[in-house]
């Protein structure tokens, strides 16, 4: 089927329905692979209230497409499905899903695997985390483009 959905929301969304939709008639699936993002309550030594995702629109579903097609370049997948939340979130509020179908499981882990250590580096979400002493920037991590470096050499 060859099917990629990506989007962008404010509204919460069920990691599990959007994981059966997306294999949902296609027998021919052998591997759905999904990776779900949640918000947690403690980050750098701090407690986290709440979180305030911000994106640029338009360039951020580009960026997404183009993660994607990287993980179909490298395999052969039936479908992708990236959902992505904006806005405030809570503790426990998943704020990424990203679903991978194909025939095997291997290439199914792999490409998820992918596309969330692109996503992180190349999406622009920026991130505000709401504190019991005010509001902080999240600044990324060098582990997240170590993740997205190792792939330089596979596939």
């Amino acid at each position: 089927m060859n099917d990629t959905q990506i989007r962008i929301q404010a509204t919460p969304f069920d990691p599990f329905a959007e994981q059966d939709e997306l294999r949902r008639g296609q027998p021919q699936i052998g591997a759905l692979v999904a990776f779900v993002g949640l918000m947690r309550d403690l980050n750098q030594g701090a407690d986290i209230r709440a979180m305030t995702l911000e994106h640029y629109p338009g360039m951020t579903e580009r960026a997404l497409a183009a993660i994607a097609d990287e993980a179909r370049r490298r395999w052969p997948l039936e479908g992708i499905r990236i959902l992505h939340r904006v806005g405030r979130l809570e503790p426990e509020d998943p704020i990424v899903l990203v679903a991978v179908t194909s025939r095997h499981r291997g290439d199914a882990f792999r490409a998820c695997e992918l596309i969330i250590d692109y996503l992180k580096t190349d999406a622009p979400f920026w991130k505000k985390e709401h504190t019991e002493h005010g509001e902080r920037w999240v600044e990324a991590r060098d582990s997240d483009g170590s993740a997205k470096d190792r792939w330089r050499n596979e596939g």
